[in-house]
């Protein structure tokens, strides 16, 4: 039902083992700090004097990384080739950065995976989310990753509720998706590859391949396949 092949193409990987080792989709943002113990952290890109690495220990980043002044890295961080981190942007510890990934001015990033191309490049929050790659997220993007009620947050598929075992889920982003400005992505929020979220969207549940979603009166939600 969450086949991984559905979201995300694996091939150009270099961290494909924290899916291929994970049980279920939901275990993948369990397991980046498992994954990131098992890494030689170097760091061999230039950093400005007033970007700021914290647990710098756990940091790896490649070459041609672009950091730019002011940006703030905590570790556990593993970052990309030709990954850009702009100003004010927040790396929150327990994030993978993709070849080519964006976090931008005033973005802030926890226990999250963008995979390759993937970019969040304006005042955004993920949380404990999975960005596919060539995914854009729009500027004011909000990824929610906790209830109110602290409870385990389900993901309702064909009328059946499954439960994550995980109180703190933010959303899982297929391959290619597009997110509209100052849209809403609520906890456990899933979308297969190719979906597109029209701008002031307050999304929640599970949308297939190429899922069209756009707010309409009281904020219901469209769901329409692209033909």
């Amino acid at each position: 039902m969450f086949d991984i092949e559905k979201f995300f193409e694996l091939n150009d990987i270099s961290f494909k083992n924290i899916f291929l080792n994970s049980k279920s989709i939901f275990e993948v943002s369990k397991n980046i700090e498992f994954f990131l113990k098992n890494i030689d952290f170097k760091i061999k890109s230039k950093i400005p004097k007033n970007a700021y690495l914290e647990n710098i220990s756990s940091i790896y980043i490649e070459e041609d990384v672009t950091i730019e002044p002011f940006s703030y890295i905590k570790g556990p961080a593993y970052i990309q080739k030709g990954a850009v981190i702009r100003h004010s942007a927040y790396l929150r510890g327990n994030v993978i950065l993709g070849k080519n990934a964006v976090v931008g001015h005033s973005t802030e990033v926890k226990n999250s995976i963008f995979f390759n191309n993937a970019k969040a490049p304006h005042f955004s929050y993920v949380g404990d989310s999975i960005i596919g790659n060539n995914v854009n997220i729009g500027a004011g993007v909000k990824i929610a990753n906790y209830k109110l009620d602290a409870k385990n947050i389900f993901v309702k598929i064909n009328e059946k509720k499954i439960d994550t075992n995980l109180n703190k889920l933010g959303a899982i982003i297929g391959d290619f998706t597009q997110i509209g400005c100052n849209s809403i992505l609520n906890p456990g929020t899933m979308l297969e590859r190719g979906c597109k979220i029209y701008p002031l969207s307050n999304v929640f549940g599970y949308f297939f391949q190429n899922s069209i979603v756009k707010p309409e009166n009281m904020g219901i939600l469209k769901n329409a396949s692209i033909k």
